[in-house]
């Protein structure tokens, strides 16, 4: 498998989005024009003579039928009037209804369940550690976790979080401390840090390929007390020792099978020795769990980074209940289902969504130390898994497979996820006979989340156009230039119309567990994830940052990242658009695409860098192919031929130091190409041609 980045392709042209205008309306706003109805609706007088004469014509109809005729047929008059002037009036509102009902009132079903779960835990104020017990006094023998040859049962899982409740305290550990973990997929990760929130600890899930600065600023920006670490990343510790607080104490972790036995003769290698710590103590008895509760701060999970140094998102009890149920409920996962993750769990995906399966609801989980896209089905197959996690460009990977009869041999009924592109879904979907897609959406530090509900190709979720304020996201209209919402004359934000590219928002309840904005531990950070004065003056929202769209059903569909999208020749071209039709053409290379300025020209231009491992890639096809598939506007200026791509933990392509690099030889080792205007084709970019095109000399 090459190393690549996401690949993000929602083919908008391949998706049925016809232009309907649309309106929707809820109690105390209209989501349409993003105007509080609390202040007044303005009605247009068109509207107002409509009704009017409509009006008029249904009591001149019924007077004159109960005069000439009887009481009887006024009303079926009547009644064949009201139906007349609905289906005229309203017969797109009745056509939406028709083709979304079931979806809509499935989800509201689900939803209700997902509320009334909550609320029970809220007011027991339970922890996640109280919710795990829970689920262990049920099936203690059930298996909890599948990893390589071993079975970790539920109690056993329990157990070992409690040795390490007691082995933290014996350290001083206690409510409020910060203990970071950074320890590779296996069931004593998630245990440990269910161990440490247990007695209060607040837990950052450090991204195990992070060395240097990166790893020194995530430590600092967590505050941490205690990091407890994987001995495989004792030397990442040690080129940073110097910059470390005094005062931090390393605890190194060797995976081991506990000799707990008090006969038996233990080696310890230090007095950080976690492991020997966790042989030498008993577990601590179980009580209810010492933290703040349901809505305490629990986990710190950093972003991926893409856009430069991971910010530590905040994750209580609440919002892992919330992401996980979300996923349970609405993609009909089971208790009894064995689920495949060979995610990293130090991000939300595994860390919350796949371990709240298990911890929440009983389900086995199967882990993977790292993502093979060869094993990823006789993975499946292996553990007799029946659904499957996937992120990123894991189906791609998966996908570019060699055909093996291991395709259909799985019992895996549902995957779900973030991340699968229309240009792949059909094919994966048929070739590994999976019944049902579950692409879901959602921010780490944000406060919504939707899902693809009903095998919707391409969408990532919905929004309800008939009870749209039963659960209150939206998408704003914004300003092409500055990514900001646009807002109308009373300063209040719009929303965009059906099949109009928008920005993803929740709306903020500070004080519902479901809807509550945690943010980042970084306050500034946070702040600037708000928009305020959305529907009504006073309110507020988390603002993803992402483009959607919604076509007229309220199926939504990714589009870009706001930072990602740039302007050229006066044309707004999404990298994900390009990616995914660079890759289409290249045979699934991975590719990422971004836009970089040229000297006293408008907008940027677009630059694209591609994956040729071994210097196959024919440039004139790639020029001839990407004509017939991207506007022109849309086709990269320059070409960067690489041997690999920076990826994120979730298969996220960096591609903020491409951008700051440029096309400049001079800085770049790779090759470089520029698209000759004249030949119609890609020609080598050398210092010579670089100083023709920021001196104007070459006009792209």
């Amino acid at each position: 498998m090459t190393a690549g980045e996401i690949i993000v392709d929602n083919n908008m042209n391949n998706t049925d989005l016809k232009n309907q205008k649309f309106e929707v309306k809820e109690k105390d706003f209209d989501l349409e024009r993003g105007r509080s109805t609390k202040q007044g609706r303005q009605i247009p007088w068109n509207k107002i003579i409509i009704g009017m004469l409509a009006l008029g014509v249904l009591v001149a109809a019924g007077a004159v039928t109960w005069v000439f005729q009887d009481w009887q047929t006024m009303l079926i008059v009547v009644a064949i009037l009201c139906v007349v002037y609905i289906l005229v009036f309203y017969h797109r509102w009745i056509y939406v209804a028709s083709r979304t009902a079931k979806r809509d009132f499935s989800a509201l079903f689900c939803y209700v369940k997902i509320l009334s779960m909550t609320k029970k835990f809220n007011n027991k104020s339970y922890s996640m550690s109280d919710i795990f017990h829970d689920v262990v006094s049920k099936h203690p023998k059930k298996a909890c976790f599948l990893f390589e040859d071993e079975t970790w049962n539920f109690q056993q899982v329990e157990e070992y979080s409690l040795r390490v409740s007691a082995a933290l305290k014996s350290r001083g550990v206690k409510r409020g401390d910060i203990v970071a973990v950074m320890i590779g997929n296996c069931p004593e990760m998630p245990s440990i840090w269910l161990g440490a929130t247990r007695i209060g600890a607040i837990c950052p899930l450090i991204n195990t390929n992070q060395t240097g600065n990166t790893l020194l600023h995530s430590i600092n920006i967590a505050k941490c007390n205690v990091v407890v670490y994987s001995d495989e990343f004792e030397t990442a510790f040690q080129e940073i020792s110097k910059d470390l607080s005094p005062t931090l104490q390393l605890f190194k972790f060797t995976r081991r099978p506990l000799n707990t036995s008090p006969d038996s003769v233990k080696v310890v290698e230090s007095q950080n020795d976690f492991t020997s710590m966790l042989e030498n103590i008993n577990p601590a008895p179980w009580t209810k769990s010492d933290t703040e509760g349901f809505n305490a701060k629990m986990l710190y999970i950093y972003t991926s980074g893409t856009t430069g140094l991971p910010k530590a998102a905040v994750i209580s009890p609440s919002r892992m209940v919330f992401m996980a149920s979300g996923v349970h409920y609405l993609g009909g996962l089971r208790t009894s289902d064995v689920i495949y993750c060979p995610m990293p769990l130090y991000h939300s995906a595994g860390g919350c969504i796949s371990m709240g399966q298990a911890f929440i609801f009983g389900c086995t989980v199967a882990l993977r130390t790292k993502f093979s896209a060869s094993a990823y089905f006789p993975d499946c197959i292996k553990y007799n898994a029946t659904a499957a996690h996937y992120i990123g460009e894991m189906c791609r990977y998966v996908l570019a497979t060699p055909p093996s009869p291991t395709d259909t041999q799985h019992k895996v009924r549902t995957v779900y996820g973030n991340g699968m592109r229309p240009q792949i879904w059909t094919d994966f979907v048929k070739r590994f006979n999976i019944k049902k897609v579950v692409e879901f959406y959602g921010a780490t530090e944000g406060n919504a989340n939707i899902v693809n509900i009903n095998n919707k190709t391409g969408a990532i979720g919905f929004v309800s156009r008939i009870i749209p304020a039963v659960y209150p996201i939206a998408i704003l209209k914004v300003d092409q230039e500055t990514g900001e919402p646009v807002r109308n004359s009373k300063g209040l934000c719009q929303l965009a119309k059906p099949n109009e590219p928008g920005v993803f928002i929740g709306k903020i309840i500070p004080n519902n567990p479901a809807r509550a904005f945690l943010g980042y531990v970084d306050k500034e950070a946070s702040d600037k994830k708000i928009v305020r004065n959305v529907f009504t003056h006073g309110d507020s929202a988390f603002i993803s940052g992402d483009i959607l769209i919604a076509d007229e059903l309220g199926y939504l569909y990714f589009m870009d990242r706001t930072g990602d999208t740039f302007r050229w020749r006066g044309e707004n071209v999404s990298t994900t658009e390009v990616e995914a039709s660079v890759s289409r053409v290249t045979e699934q290379r991975d590719a990422v695409a971004y836009g970089v300025e040229i000297p006293n020209t408008d907008g940027r231009a677009g630059m694209c860098g591609i994956v040729d491992e071994n210097g196959t890639l024919d440039l004139d096809k790639l020029a001839k192919d990407i004509a017939k598939d991207l506007p022109k506007y849309a086709r990269p200026i320059f070409i960067r031929i690489m041997t690999s791509v920076d990826m994120t933990g979730t298969f996220k392509m960096k591609k903020t130091d491409l951008q700051k690099e440029g096309y400049n030889p001079s800085v770049v080792k790779d090759k470089l190409y520029y698209m000759d205007p004249q030949l119609g084709k890609y020609v080598p970019l050398g210092n010579e041609e670089y100083e023709k095109i920021v001196s104007g000399q070459i006009r792209l």
